[in-house]
């Protein structure tokens, strides 16, 4: 496979098959028992292009005459050149010439990449392969090296509908976990060259993956929260909290919203009022029992800390952030804090440093580390012998490898998980969850196979061995995934692989495990019902 062979007509760029696949430990090692791939139906494969490795996050429908082909080819060279400019890339101009011009092509990054060995080394999918496609381009089109030049050194290419169509889904095939990055002695970072051949897809052709922008952005702006969440609805959310609370706890506990001058405005991902009300609940025990003077929002945006552009847009990015901003700014709090989620923490804490100046700077942090103060500082009363399972812990790549937040999640399960173990590698060394960078809500045709068989693969192999000696579905035990994300694909491939069912093993986020061992609760918060 050589890299110009993206832009020239064939049936199939990769095919993965079962017996190509990284082996996984027991009870998975029969490569026969591997689920079988969905296959696209007749009218998809007419409609998309679906000659890079059979599968589709995007779905680009096939443009009809020359004339369109052309035109699309057009508009991609002007958004490049955009992306090499100044006045247009505000954002990511300088690491991404840092990353396009030092790289030495020595391929150490290629054994960090999780989704490059999971597939069995196919080439598309190392972590240099997109990067020198679009240097090419660069080289011949925009430096216009000239096609002697180009073929005497061997980097001729030649842009093509074909070779869009096949880049920009390629670019979904990276989680953007930078472990690349991490890896590489020069600091050249492959997966911010996949972000931004994203962003260039976006704001020139406006192709995105409609589960990140039209159904995630758009609608966050438009009702409030990329799950629809209306403030009306949240409103009935948080009755519904507080009544389950109550039923646990035994005492009712108000949940603050719109409470001016609080000391922290948390941000929660919205996914979690619908799909873990647990985790928020949690928060809300562990606040009160502690005293934190905290509040939520009820205005448009303010009660979700989900970002969406951070994986594929910088536009998008900065209407959420500065909304978020402007929201803690009319309740006169001190300081926003985020909760489990990960990509929240790189949008709101970090990226959006580029965008939040002047009174809209405000303090941001994670709620991680205030969690390892209440818990190690002796705020709540803990009895951890009601957390004696086996847990280990999943280090989400935002906070971890990218923020450095390591040892506060680890404080809190030393102190209230006697069989906290860990699973290798970890923290900063972690590998993703699989369903980073957008791919966790992804679930357009059948993208979600090659999520949880390829993607997805080394963290469940990851989690498998950790848990080997306790391996049987009698034996409960608990993977702690402090990021809505991460939980969302870890339920997605759980569910894939039937690892809960086979295994017996959950998923949850880290305040269930600090509530389920508070004493003042009477009854076990953890209920490990599979959801």
């Amino acid at each position: 496979m050589k890299i110009e062979d993206i832009g020239k007509q064939s049936n199939r760029m990769v095919n993965i098959s079962p017996e190509d696949l990284m082996p996984l430990p027991y009870p998975y090692n029969k490569p026969d028992d591997e689920p079988p791939f969905k296959e696209l139906t007749g009218e998809q494969k007419d409609r998309y292009d679906t000659s890079l490795d059979g599968f589709l996050a995007i779905g680009i429908p096939k443009p009809t005459t020359k004339e369109e082909e052309d035109a699309l080819v057009k508009k991609f060279l002007s958004g490049l050149e955009k992306l090499l400019s100044k006045e247009n890339n505000w954002t990511f101009l300088q690491p991404l010439f840092h990353s396009l011009e030092y790289c030495v092509k020595c391929q150490i990054c290629n054994d960090s990449c999780p989704a490059y060995i999971a597939s069995g080394k196919k080439e598309i999918y190392r972590p240099t392969y997109r990067p020198e496609v679009l240097r090419r381009i660069i080289e011949k089109y925009i430096k216009k090296k000239g096609k002697f030049l180009s073929f005497i050194t061997g980097s001729d290419i030649e842009l093509n509908w074909t070779l869009l169509s096949r880049l920009a889904e390629l670019a979904y095939r990276c989680t953007l976990c930078r472990k690349c990055a991490q890896v590489c002695p020069l600091g050249v970072d492959n997966g911010l060259i996949s972000r931004e051949i994203r962003k260039l897809f976006s704001q020139e052709l406006g192709i995105a993956p409609r589960e990140l922008h039209e159904l995630g952005t758009i609608q966050q702006l438009k009702t409030g929260s990329s799950t629809g969440i209306t403030p009306k609805a949240l409103s009935n959310l948080i009755s519904f909290m507080e009544d389950e609370i109550e039923e646990i706890a035994g005492k009712r506990i108000k949940i603050p919203v719109d409470k001016k001058g609080a000391e922290i405005l948390l941000l929660h991902n919205a996914g979690e009022f619908i799909a873990w009300p647990e985790n928020t609940e949690a928060f809300a025990i562990i606040f009160d029992a502690a005293g934190i003077d905290w509040t939520l929002s009820s205005e448009v945006m303010g009660y979700d800390a989900v970002n969406y552009g951070v994986w594929y847009d910088d536009i998008q990015l900065a209407r959420i952030a500065i909304r978020h901003a402007e929201v803690a700014k009319s309740l006169k709090v001190k300081k926003i804090n985020v909760g489990e989620c990960g990509h929240a923490h790189k949008a709101m804490i970090v990226i959006a440093d580029r965008v939040l100046t002047g009174d809209l700077n405000i303090p941001r942090e994670s709620a991680l580390p205030l969690l390892e103060e209440i818990v190690c500082n002796g705020k709540l009363r803990l009895d951890p012998a009601r957390n004696d399972f086996p847990v280990t812990l999943h280090d989400p790549c935002n906070m971890v490898r990218l923020m450095g937040i390591m040892e506060p999640q680890r404080n809190i399960l030393r102190k209230i998980c006697p069989q906290f173990r860990e699973m290798e590698p970890h923290g900063v060394d972690n590998y993703c969850c699989g369903g980073g960078s957008g791919f966790a809500i992804m679930q357009s045709m059948n993208f979600p196979d090659w999520r949880s068989a390829v993607s997805g693969r080394m963290k469940l192999k990851q989690i498998l061995e950790t848990f080997q000696d306790v391996i049987s579905p009698d034996d409960k035990k608990y993977v702690c995934a402090p990021c809505s994300n991460c939980k969302g694909q870890i339920r997605e491939l759980f569910n894939y692989y039937d690892v809960n069912g086979k295994c017996g093993i959950f998923y949850g986020g880290l305040v269930e495990l600090i509530v389920n061992a508070m004493t003042d609760i009477e009854k076990p918060f953890i209920e490990w019902a599979w959801h």
